[in-house]
């Protein structure tokens, strides 16, 4: 052993191919009497002997291994926490700062770092060796691999900007928008098989209406002999995108019978992330991409139609290329595990056009027409100033309209107002004919007169101190103004004198004494005003005015 080990130092010291290392080893091997095969073996390593290290290598010298490692496993929950969406966090020296000087509050308490105790080297060396390093703390888990067992059981949905961008020509453009709607790529693959099926489509983004139109096509029965894939899936599994979120999608797919699975959001359960490049249906958008896509180099299409053929002509070659795991193609595959009770087939675009619908809170006039999407709609007369639900299709344009427990329509457009010629009222609906059954009772009903006057129709005579009145206290409230009495003699001598328009002093001396006496009874002021009109009635001289 001790040979080969020299022979190994020699070997290492002079370059490869050199000539000396050939004549090396044939002495050798003469020298042994083995052959070169043999010498060779011994030199791979096969029989090497063990590097020698120290009795306490992997222990840490500076603290117990209980110890070090609860550090260890602090320091990484403080980088995770500290973790931003770019990825970046607190290094581990400026996280050794913060243990000695401030220490950290955990379950058990606050814990601090002694001073001096660890280094930031020391702290490298056993996160790596323990395994708290951010390399294995940030790590996605396992994946798992799994396969349907029959074709269509689940399709892969998902859609991907072209290379492309966008076309020369687009089909159509918005005017509210800026710039030319954005090539964009969509594709379902079959979970079993990998048949793939894909289509260009110009839109602004992931839009449910396009994603639709383009569902149908991949479930109908294609023109092209050469893509098979046809037929109502029962899963389709697709991202937490627009068309995933969408409350019409999903009730399309519950109306066809497809189950719908979302992918895990990002960070969902730990370190996982969403779809990645190797998952089945974006691994044929990257092989399009680079090995079809690259060609638009030399030749570009010009119209999107025109871009679906040169697809399709790709694809078609791509479903008959091998298996992943099968010794066949893909296209056979698929032909060879259906369903035994064959496929769903799919439904025709009307029918499809019924279950694509969007409801929407509106209260319609009082004309029965509502405006939806700049479209307007006649509902029936039943519904006119009622608060309804209409359900406004996608893809066609008929309308319904729900009240309560009742739904209404079909409902087509309408177009201006009608013309006076053609003029037709409304046919009574059951609501005007329950209002005129009620106004023709309230002309015939009426209520007795007792209730208004509150005397019932027989009237009874109460003997006399029958009804004896409670007793009761005179109201005695303050009087600021001095409106019922006056203040003193002075204030009703002068009030007199005013009611009589005349001074008192030319008054009799009888009237003075009576004055005199009746201002000694009482101050109040009506009771004297009302005395004074008595004793001095108008047109007697010295009388009132």
């Amino acid at each position: 052993m001790e040979a080969i080990v020299a022979l190994r130092r020699r070997l290492a010291a002079l370059p490869i191919r050199h000539p000396e290392r050939l004549a090396l080893m044939d002495s050798m091997a003469n020298l042994y009497a083995v052959s070169r095969a043999t010498l060779y073996r011994l030199l791979r390593g096969d029989r090497r002997p063990k590097d020698a290290h120290r009795a306490d290598r992997g222990k840490p010298r500076i603290m117990p291994a209980v110890e070090i490692e609860h550090w260890c496993e602090i320091v990484a929950a403080l980088k995770v926490r500290t973790t931003n969406k770019k990825g970046r966090c607190l290094s581990n020296a400026r996280i050794l700062e913060l243990l000695v000087e401030y220490g950290v509050e955990t379950p058990d308490g606050l814990e601090k770092l002694p001073p001096g105790r660890l280094s930031e080297s020391t702290l490298n060396r056993h996160l790596r060796r323990l395994g708290y390093d951010r390399e294995r703390m940030t790590r996605e888990p396992p994946a798992v691999r799994f396969q349907a067992e029959f074709a269509n059981a689940l399709w892969h949905f998902d859609m991907s900007p072209s290379d492309l961008k966008e076309l020369e020509t687009p089909p159509w453009l918005d005017p509210d928008r800026q710039g030319a709607p954005m090539l964009m790529l969509f594709s379902v693959v079959d979970d079993r098989s990998g048949v793939a099926y894909q289509e260009y489509r110009c839109v602004y983004g992931e839009d449910v209406e396009t994603g639709l139109r383009f569902l149908f096509n991949a479930m109908s029965a294609k023109e092209e002999a050469g893509n098979p894939l046809q037929g109502i899936p029962s899963a389709i599994q697709l991202d937490n995108g627009p068309v995933g979120k969408s409350a019409v999608f999903r009730r399309v797919m519950e109306c066809l019978g497809v189950e719908v699975i979302l992918h895990m959001p990002r960070d969902s359960d730990g370190r996982r992330t969403t779809a990645r490049s190797k998952g089945k249906v974006e691994r044929p958008f990257r092989t399009v991409k680079e090995a079809h896509e690259t060609l638009y180099h030399f030749h570009k299409p010009a119209t999107e139609a025109e871009a679906n053929r040169w697809l399709v002509n790709y694809v078609t070659k791509y479903n008959h290329r091998d298996h992943r795991t099968e010794d066949h193609s893909r296209q056979d595959d698929w032909l060879t595990h259906l369903p035994a009770d064959g496929l769903r087939a799919m439904c025709s675009w009307e029918r499809f056009c019924t279950f694509a619908r969007e409801p929407e809170r509106r209260t319609v006039a009082i004309d029965c027409r509502l405006t939806v999407a700049g479209v307007t709609y006649e509902v029936d007369a039943e519904l006119a100033g009622e608060e309804v639900i209409v359900w406004w299709g996608l893809f066609d344009q008929e309308l319904f309209a729900e009240l309560g427990d009742d739904r209404y329509g079909p409902f087509q457009p309408v177009g201006g107002p009608i013309p006076i010629h053609r003029y037709r009222k409304h046919r009574k609906s059951r609501r005007e004919h329950r209002a005129d059954q009620v106004a023709q009772l309230a002309e015939k009903i009426s209520i007795p007169r007792a209730a208004v006057s509150g005397e019932s129709d027989i009237v009874e005579c109460a003997p006399p101190g029958a009804a004896l009145m409670p007793p009761a206290r005179p109201f005695n409230g303050p009087d600021p103004f001095h409106e019922l009495t006056f203040p003193n003699a002075v204030a009703a001598r002068q009030a007199i004198a005013e009611e009589l328009r005349l001074p008192l002093a030319k008054l009799s001396d009888e009237d003075r004494a009576f004055i005199t006496q009746l201002l000694a009874e009482t101050l109040s002021r009506p009771v004297i005003i009302a005395t004074i009109r008595t004793r001095f009635p108008a047109g007697r001289k010295g009388g009132i005015a």
